[in-house]
Parts: C-alpha cells; structure tokens; sequence
C-alpha cells in the first residue's frame, strides 16, 4: 500500500497537499466531535447524579410520613429505594468523573497537540511553496529580459553587418560619387587666454593652474540622484584665492575671472542649471580635465557611483520594492561616467552577458530550493502519516476507555457497553488509512525540473531534468554517460556487499530523498560524473540516483506517447491472452521510439534481469522491483484518478523482465533493418525543389535546346561504340520539361514503376541508425563508464557499412558509364552544365537502362539526345 509520502503530489505542490490537508483537518473536526459527545455525556451523568441526590432531602421533608412507623415492612422498603436512589447518584457522579479523568481531560489535550502539529505543518509547507513559486515567478522574468537582451543583440549584429559591408560585396553603381577634399590644416600656434583684464600665455597660465590646483581646497561634492562629484571647490573659496594671488580687488572683478576659466573650460558648474560663476558657498565648481592637462596635475580619478538606500536589518535585502529601486539607480547612470568609452553593441553584448548570468543564478537558486522544498514535503507527508494513524488509534482507545467508564460503575448497563465494544472493535486504523489514501490521493513523487534554457540551445551545463537524447548528443554517446557510469559503479560494487539479500535490498531501501539531493548536487554539472564522487554515499543512495535521474526526465523511458498503446496491450483481451502474442505487439510499439530511448531502456534492463539471475530472486521480490521501477520507465502524460490505479507500467517491466532477449533483440533486428533500408530509400525519396540559382542560366540553355530538339525532330548524335547495329528503335521519352530538368543523380530501384520521380542529388551515405554505443575510437572519446560493461550488449552493425560501401560502388559505376565530358561552350562563352555534376537521366524502367549501356549507334533513334555539342541559335 502506498503511504503519504507517494500519494499526495502534483505539479504545484500545492494541489495534492491541499487534499491532504483538507482530509488531516477533517480528521481535527472528528476529535472535536468525539470530544463534545464524551465531555457532554460527562455533564449529563452529572447533572442525573445530582438530580438523584435531590430526591433524598426533598423526600424528608415532607413530615408525618414513614418517620413515625419504625418497623413496618413498608418503612424498610422505601428505605431500601431511598438508599438506592442516593447510591445511584454517587455512580453517575462517579461515571462523570472518570470520563473527565480518562477521556475528556487527557483527549482533549491530545487533540489541541495534533491540530497544533498539523497547523504547523500546513504553514511551514505554504511558507515554502510561496517562496518556491516566487523565485519560480521570478525566474521567468529573468529568462524572458535574457532572451530579449539576446534577440536585441542579434538585431543589432545584423544591422551591423548590413551596414558595414564590405566593398566587394557592397553594391556599385555607375554614378560619380562627389567627394569633398578637406585640405589638412597647419598647425598654429596656440592662442593666449583673456582672463579679467590681462592676457596669459599657454606657458604663463599652465604655472597659475598648477598653483591654484595646488592652492585652492579640492573635495567631492555629493548631488541628489546624480551621484558624486569628483575635483570640485567651492565659489568662495576660488574667489578668495583671486583676490589674494591674481591681484583682484573687488568680488566682481573675481567673479569676473572665475567666469573666464568657466568659459574656457577649466571650470564648470555643478547641482545647478546654467554655468554662471558666483562667489557663493553653496555652488561648486568641478575642475574640469583641461585644466588638469594643462597644468600637469594628476587628476583624482573617479569610481563608479553606487545608489544605496538606507535600510537597517535584514528586511530591507530582502524587500522587492527596496531591491527594484536599488537596482534601478544603479543602472542609471545619467552621465555615462561608469563606461564612457562602451558602443552600443559592447553595451548589448555585456548586458546579454550580465542577464545570462543572472537567469542562470536564478535557475540554480530555484532547483535548489525546488530540492528543499522536495525533502520538506517528504519528511512532513512521512510525519503526517504518522500524526493521522495515531489519531486513529487515539479514537480507538478513547472509544474502549469511554465504554469502560460506564462498565466498571453500573453493571446494570452491560448490554450498552457490549454494543459500545462492538463498536470499538470495528475500528480499524490501518483500513481507514488506506481508505483515505484509495480515495483521496492525487498523484505518486514525479518532480518538474526547472531546467536553464540556453538562448542557443546548449545542455552542457545540467544533467538532470535535460531530455534524454539531448543529454545523449550533448555526450555523444547513445547512452546518456551518468546512466553508465551509475550502472557500472553497482556492477563493480554488488560483491562488496554480504548476500544476496543485501544486493537485491540496494534498490528497495528507501533512501532519504535529502542525501539522493545531496550526491545529485555534487553530479548535475553537465559531465561525466568521476566514480570518486560516489565512495562518500552507500549503494543504495547511487541507486536512487539512478531512480530520481529517470523520475526527473521531461518524458518517461518509455515515452507517454505510447501509453495508450500500452494500454490497449493490457486491456484487450485476446484469444489466447498468453506472453507469446504479447511479444510481438511489444516489440512493435516500442520501435516507435527513438533509439536513444531504447538503447538506454535496454541497457537498464540487462543490469536488472542479470541482477535477478545471479541473485536467485523470487517473485515477491520481482514484485517489489518492477513496482518500484514501473514509474521510472512508462508515466502517463497527466495523471488522473483513474491511470494511478491502472498497473499497465508494472506489467509492461514485468515483460521486459521476462522477455528482453526476445523484445531487444527484435529491436536491433529492426533498427539493422532500418539503416540498411534507408540506403535504399534515399534513392527512392523526391528531390526537394531547389532554391539555388548559380546555374539557372545554364539550365534554361539547356531546358530551350531540348525543346527546341523535339519540336524539330531527330537531331545528329554522337556515335555508340557498340560494333553492330541496333535492331530495335529507341523509345521516346515521355513527360515534360519540368520532370527532366535538371537532370537527377540518382539510382532507379529496379523494382521502380514507369515513370518514376526524380532522385536527390548528391553521393549517398550511410545512415547511422544502430542502437549501439559509439566506441571511443569512433567518437574520440573516453570515460571510465564507457564501452559494453552488461551482458548481452548491442551489436556492431556490419551490414550498414557493407550496403552503403556497395551503393556507392553502384553509384560510381553508373556515373562513370556516361563518358561525357564536362563543358559546353555557349555564344562563346564556357557553361557548366547540369551533366557536369554527374547527373543521369531518370529510367524509365531498368529495360531501358540496359538498352542504352549495351546498344549500338546505329538504327533511328529519337528523344532527348545527351551530346556535348555547341548549341545551336
């Protein structure tokens, strides 16, 4: 039986455990209402008892009554009843009294615990999901600036491109271009400076500078959202330098000077519109580089300015508005002083670069917090279990100690208090819990990764939750290299382990899904894992890598396209419903599946049904591993009530269990037939209509001729080698223009109708379709989990290479058969023809081929003639 911790999942988190929380709080109400009926039976017997111990004194009151006959029968009787009455008041004081001692009192305790306990729960877990979904959100948006910043960056590259072409490639026209000549000029002499009422020259005013830069208070003056300001002085401080050193005055003729150095540049006014001078504290002035130059000061260089908002604590890091604002003032940078020298296309590319960055960032934040909130869910599904299974057997006990409450007190009462046992043992706790998870659970553990998806399409970063092929290409292998290296560790690992049992137990016991995380933190990088990393982790933790690697996968092993095929498999009953009609349906199926998939699948399987071989295992324990394996191989595409009830996935690895040599074998036979098949129906396939127009002219010359040819008859053609005479005459070709030119390359099947399509151009390759593992001597490679490490591993396929040596033979001998050579001259000018590129004409029947490769030259022939001969106008 499932528990919680596989029962309660969906692709938000929040879904299936607000079922289950819905269902944890209805079990909260039900110990209410246990608790109100005992606490209420409490005040009840109460309130008899005290009723009963009224009767007494109200009784003795009335006078003249049994008081004055002391020994009458009668007297005793009411005696009797009298005590009695008082007797039956003391047991229901008593019955109140342990119901609020064993039940109400110690229940009523429990229970607030519990709903303390689930509460907790419930609110630790939506703090989680609110904080996944968050980043989620947010990784979103970052993803989206990412591939906007790329496409602007793309944009701006072709724009540069088409702007920036080349001269050869750039077109010409026939027109003059005017030029304007802009003769160099001389170089003068530097002019003197008017500054008040004297005249300075270069030299005289570079030794003022140099002393006012020396002299005159220099500082940093801060402005209001444009930032800071490096090499500034205030007004009052250079008008009393003036008047002390250059001779002025009055504060006008200062200020007169000061206004000069502003309008020549050595000074200028900043905080403030304009670019008046003014002897005033509260306007500074920036020294500007000119005079820094000028003077051979160096000049105090300026960083780049950071916008910061006063915020204390923590809080405030973590505040959207305060982040959103601080990251807004920083990128305004109004005075470009951060990067003066960026271009646009710099700023793009560094801006798509930064964005990359932080998308990445995001992404990794969020699988880890995605794995956070997975163990979480996890150890809280486990400990809710346990909370409601306790509440089971808390009502339980509070119905057997309510019963006997009543039981221990009035014996009178025993036919209540069986029927109250009878009730109490109908309880069963187990059988409510199962009750509850056949009905209300909404999905098994299937993770949704949040993978980084690169604008240009790059998987070399991540290994988990990357398409099975793409990881595969990414590896160029057939087998992804983290699935075989984790099954080669457990090869090489299994006899460190004592006993069978121990080695068939690695991939049963449940590992905590924290330390899985862990060794999935350390391996997810995007290469091949080293088998050093995995000697800190027990064998049971690699395996349940393996587990979560395939749990992660966008698409099952075996591809939720196929599972309602798989179904009907199931399903359909036929007429003698035995493995060996089965196979067959199997094989087929699983062909439609692409060979990374299968050759992966069959690679786990062979280290499965050895394992159970060497192992000895019995059929319970092949129960327990298909059923743990049945979601890591076939998952629907969404999960429903009614396909998590559905055993299709565990019946389908049953029968890969018990029939893989059949299944797999077949498999390859298919994929050999497939790649040796597809030779031949490369040959067979219509050629794709082309774009290319370099020959166009030479194909219309070509086209025109032939034309021309058949409307005027025969025409003079070279002469065949052959010694004889042809007896027969040639058949006219039949079809248009449009289906004979250019003319085809390929191979006619001898199989192939009258009349049958053109062929692709070009040679004709192999096709690698084998569900083999590419060596490394054929793919340069090598890693210590490569090669054939299973049993029974996927042959070499000779035949493909054998077929495609023997094609492109054929196709040789039949281009070499024409003999033509490999010019036409037309108006005197050298063409290219379409025959220059080995092309034949397309057969009409293999008739045909053999009566043109074995016929002479001589009897009336009529059609198309290829000649190399000058064309005719």
């Amino acid at each position: 039986m499932p528990g919680f911790a596989d029962s309660f999942w969906s692709n938000d988190y929040a879904a299936g455990l607000g079922v289950l929380f819905g269902k944890l709080q209805q079990g909260v109400v039900e110990n209410r209402q246990l608790l109100t009926i005992a606490r209420m039976r409490a005040e009840a017997e109460e309130v008899y008892g005290n009723k009963l111990a009224d009767i007494t004194p109200t009784v003795d009151k009335v006078q003249g009554g049994f008081n004055r006959d002391d020994g009458a029968s009668v007297r005793k009787a009411y005696e009797g009843v009298r005590t009695e009455m008082e007797e039956a008041a003391k047991n229901h004081k008593k019955i109140a009294q342990n119901i609020r001692d064993l039940v109400v009192n110690p229940f009523g305790r429990w229970c607030e615990a519990h709903e303390s306990r689930i509460q907790d729960s419930q609110d630790e877990l939506q703090s989680r999901i609110k904080a996944h979904d968050k980043q989620a959100e947010l990784t979103k948006k970052l993803r989206s600036t990412y591939f906007n910043k790329c496409r602007l960056l793309e944009d701006l590259e072709e724009e540069n491109k088409l702007a920036f072409q080349d001269p050869e490639t750039s077109p010409k026209t026939g027109q003059n271009i005017p030029e304007i000549k802009v003769e160099p000029e001389i170089a003068e002499e530097e002019e003197p400076y008017e500054i008040g009422d004297e005249t300075y020259t270069p030299d005289k005013l570079k030794k003022i500078l140099e002393h006012m830069l020396n002299t005159i208070k220099i500082g940093e003056t801060k402005v209001p959202i444009l930032g800071t300001y490096q090499n500034t002085s205030a007004g009052t401080d250079i008008v009393e330098y003036l008047q002390r050193h250059m001779g002025s005055s009055s504060v006008s003729y200062a200020e007169r000077i000061g206004q000069d150095l502003v309008t020549h540049g050595f000074l200028r006014l900043v905080g403030n519109v304009g670019n008046t001078f003014a002897n005033s504290s509260k306007m500074h002035y920036q020294w500007r580089p000119k005079a820094f130059e000028m003077s051979g000061v160096p000049e105090k260089k300026s960083v780049a300015r950071t916008f910061s908002l006063p915020v204390s604590g923590s809080e405030g890091s973590d505040s959207p508005v305060v982040g959103t604002v601080t990251e807004y003032l920083a990128k305004w940078d109004v005075l470009n002083t951060s990067r003066p020298n960026e271009t646009p296309a710099e700023r793009m590319r560094r801006e798509a670069r930064e964005a990359d960055e932080k998308y990445k960032d995001s992404v990794l934040k969020l699988d880890e917090m995605r794995c956070e909130l997975e163990e979480a869910i996890f150890l809280h599904l486990k400990f809710l279990e346990r909370c409601e299974l306790d509440r089971l057997k808390a009502i339980k006990t509070v119905v057997l100690d309510f019963s006997g409450t009543i039981s221990n007190v009035i014996p009178s009462l025993q036919a209540t208090v069986d029927n109250m046992m009878l009730f109490q043992e109908t309880v069963q706790p187990l059988g409510d819990l199962r009750y509850l998870l056949e009905n209300y659970r909404t999905g098994s553990f299937a993770p949704k990764v949040v993978t980084y998806e690169n604008y240009y399409n790059k998987v070399d970063d991540q290994t988990f939750g990357v398409d099975l092929e793409a990881r595969a290409r990414a590896d160029r292998k057939r087998v992804p290299i983290i699935v075989t290296t984790l099954l080669t560790y457990l090869d090489h690992h299994y006899p460190d382990l004592e006993g069978d049992e121990a080695r068939r137990g690695v991939w049963l016991h449940e590992v905590p899904l924290t330390q899985t995380h862990k060794l999935r933190a350390l391996v997810n990088n995007g290469k091949a894992p080293a088998l050093e990393t995995f000697a800190d982790f027990d064998i049971p933790t690699v395996a349940s890598l393996l587990k979560l690697y395939l749990l992660e996968l966008p698409d099952s092993l075996v591809s939720s396209h196929v599972y309602e095929i798989i179904r009907t498999i199931y399903t359909t009953p036929t007429g003698n419903d035995s493995d060996a009609a089965r196979v067959p349906i199997l094989q087929q199926t699983l062909s439609q599946l692409r060979l990374t998939n299968i050759a992966t699948l069959d690679a786990c399987m062979n280290h499965f049904t050895r394992l159970i071989d060497l192992t000895s295992a019995d059929e319970e324990y092949i129960v327990k591993l298909a059923t743990s394996l049945a979601p890591c191989v076939l998952r629907p595409r969404t999960e429903t009530s009614l396909t998590m009830e559905e055993k299709h996935a565990y019946r389908l690895v049953r029968d890969l269990f018990a029939h893989k040599d059949a299944i797999f074998n077949e498999l390859k036979r298919l994929s050999t037939n497939n790649a040796s098949g597809s030779l031949r129906a490369t040959q067979g396939r219509p050629r794709a209509i082309s774009t290319d127009e370099s020959n166009r002219k030479a194909h219309m010359e070509e086209r025109n001729r032939v034309l021309l040819e058949k409307v005027q008859g025969s025409r003079s053609r070279a002469t065949s080698p052959a010694p004889g005479p042809r007896g027969h005459a040639r058949d006219r070709s039949v079809g248009g223009p449009e289906t004979r030119f250019p003319i085809s390359t390929g191979l006619t099947s001898p199989t192939q109708p009258r009349g049958g399509k053109r062929q692709s151009l070009g040679p004709v390759l192999p096709k690698r379709t084998s569900l083999e593992v590419p060596d490394d001597a054929s793919m340069g490679l090598s890693h210590p989990a490569d090669g054939n490490f299973l049993g029974g591993a996927l042959p070499i396929v000779p035949q493909v290479q054998q077929v495609a040596q023997q094609d492109s033979e054929a196709v040789l001998e039949k281009r070499n058969s024409l003999g033509r050579s490999g010019a036409r001259f037309s108006s005197g000018r050298r063409v290219t023809p379409a025959s220059n590129r080995t092309e034949t004409p397309p057969p009409r029947d293999q008739e045909n081929v053999n009566k043109r490769e074995s016929s002479g030259s001589n009897g009336a022939q009529r059609g198309v003639a290829l000649v190399d001969a000058p064309m005719d106008y």
